[in-house]
């Protein structure tokens, strides 16, 4: 059962991922029929003034005893990558007394540093999967979901997916009444579909040859039409097998997957600036049928056209505005 729920908080704090596990765990909603949790702030000395990333200091009332014998101790995130050993000892510790641990965001590298991530799948922000990776090999990084239970350790990705692990950590020790309660009263989904790739800025590769450039970007404009091997060799005046080998060694793709890629980032920015329909939108990137478009753009994406759309149009509406 869970009950007490100890939050560990890092200088220098970021605060909407603090405010995520605050929200969830550390309001009384019993009235609404949420069993309440014991919540505690701990941070490396009680009453030591937390700095946040925005200029504000969130003061922890427990030091690092306070995450003994917690059901739950959650690691908020941090710019921080270099963590005390009485940090680390007192992780380790309560791993090791059972508690579930969780990360939010960037708070995995603490995670990371006190080897509990070692042989374990887990996730963090996109943009820090690389350096997670690199710091801490043997974890084994899933960059492209929100978040990640494998048991009694559960990563979520970057912000607002520290929402989404802790709303599945309710359902799975409370059940979903619960979390249907705290959701309503956060105005969020009790459960987000899709996963990180969808927020991902697609990246062109980059051509570094001057004879393969022309192609490529002849290429980008006329997405709506075929386009075999050979007729891009012809284009490029080298012979097929020339022309694939050379290929890859500029941009470190196929030309299949190449041009599936630019036809799905074409399909998203039609998504996202126009009301064209699912069909439209897959003949003018060039996949012919939305059955086609649909299948390769949750391969690359993560989600559907209709998702992503749902998700991005009105983002970029506002922007516009």
């Amino acid at each position: 059962m869970l009950s007490t729920v100890a939050v560990l908080v890092i200088p220098p704090l970021p605060v909407f991922e603090f405010g995520t596990v605050c929200e969830v765990f550390g309001i009384d909603r019993s009235d609404d029929g949420v069993p309440p949790f014991e919540f505690r702030v701990c941070g490396e000395e009680a009453g030591r003034a937390v700095p946040t990333v925005v200029g504000a200091q969130v003061v922890p009332s427990r030091g690092l005893d306070g995450l003994r014998d917690a059901d739950l101790v959650v690691v908020s995130a941090t710019r921080s990558r270099e963590f005390s050993d009485e940090v680390l000892d007192a992780v380790r510790e309560a791993a090791a007394a059972g508690s579930t641990m969780m990360s939010v965001c960037s708070g995995s590298f603490v995670l990371g540093a006190a080897g509990l991530l070692d042989d374990r799948p887990c996730t963090t922000h996109w943009d820090h999967a690389d350096e997670l990776r690199e710091r801490y090999p043997r974890a084994k990084v899933d960059p492209d979901v929100l978040y990640v239970d494998d048991g009694n350790l559960i990563t979520s990705a970057g912000t607002a997916a520290g929402i989404d692990a802790c709303l599945h950590l309710v359902r799975r020790e409370v059940g979903s009444a619960a979390v249907n309660v705290i959701a309503r009263r956060m105005v969020v989904p009790p459960q987000r579909e899709g996963g990180q790739r969808q927020y991902i800025e697609q990246p062109i590769p980059v051509c570094r040859s001057d004879g393969l450039a022309p192609v490529l970007d002849w290429v980008v404009e006329h997405l709506d039409v075929e386009h075999t091997v050979s007729d891009l060799a012809i284009r490029a005046r080298m012979s097929d097998r020339s022309f694939a080998r050379r290929f890859v060694a500029e941009t470190g793709t196929t030309p299949h997957k190449w041009i599936t890629l630019q036809r799905v980032l074409r399909a998203q920015r039609l998504l996202e600036d126009t009301d064209m329909s699912i069909d439209e939108v897959a003949q003018r990137s060039g996949f012919g049928s939305g059955a086609l478009l649909r299948h390769h753009f949750r391969k690359v994406v993560g989600v559907s056209p209709a998702d992503f759309r749902r998700t991005f149009a009105a983002r970029t509406a506002l922007a516009g505005n």
